[in-house]
């Protein structure tokens, strides 16, 4: 997939896995014209029937079953480093440099969301090819969050879907880690009480809709 279409694509689907705030309607419209100049596709046939389903939900039900989908589920987590290491140092490391790469494409580390988290993750995606990248680096974690939505029959895995299919296709690693996943479950922390992220990174999550300094 071109670069230009597939930073449109995650663009696209970094609103369309967001929490449906009160803007939420106005940001799909802009996602359904968005969608209109991409070329004919696969891909953007999935983008474009979520969007259509999205459309016609009750703002509260929309609302009441994204946190049923994705906050109450941890097999659907958004946040992509849980996938690869739980709530462990590992992760705490995993963070701090996601929060690095943010700063290095010049978008703003702010109070909120935490760094994994895969709207924003397709966001800095959608605006640097390094972030497509980082990204793909958790190409497994997408695949299992894929394959979840869809045995739950949720729209929002046409979403994920279509972000695999502009990433492309699994490496050996990535399947080795997929299986390693499914058979065990994300590792557990087996020593000390401290938090899985150091306090910084807790402090500074990306809020999405973060803006370039």
């Amino acid at each position: 997939m071109r670069r230009a279409t597939a930073a449109a694509v995650f663009g696209c689907a970094s609103v369309l896995l967001s929490y449906p705030d009160e803007g939420f309607a106005d940001d799909l419209a802009a996602v359904a014209n968005a969608l209109r100049r991409l070329p004919k596709s696969a891909t953007r046939d999935r983008l474009t029937k979520t969007t259509t389903w999205l459309v016609h939900q009750e703002p509260l039900a929309l609302a009441a079953g994204y946190v049923e989908t994705f906050d109450l589920r941890s097999r659907r987590n958004l946040h992509l480093t849980y996938f690869r290491h739980g709530d462990t140092r590992e992760r705490g490391m995993a963070l701090t440099a996601l929060v690095d790469a943010y700063r290095n494409v010049g978008l703003c580390v702010a109070p909120g969301e935490l760094p994994d988290f895969l709207p924003a993750l397709l966001e800095l995606a959608a605006v640097t090819s390094g972030g497509a990248a980082v990204l793909s680096d958790h190409r497994a974690a997408l695949e299992a969050l894929r394959s979840d939505l869809e045995l739950a029959e949720s729209p929002y895995a046409e979403v994920v879907r279509a972000v695999v299919d502009a990433l492309g296709g699994l490496s050996r690693d990535d399947r080795s880690a997929l299986a390693r996943y499914r058979a065990q479950g994300p590792p557990s922390e087996r020593v000390g009480l401290e938090p899985f992220a150091p306090p910084a990174v807790i402090a500074q999550g990306v809020t999405i809709g973060a803006t370039r300094r």
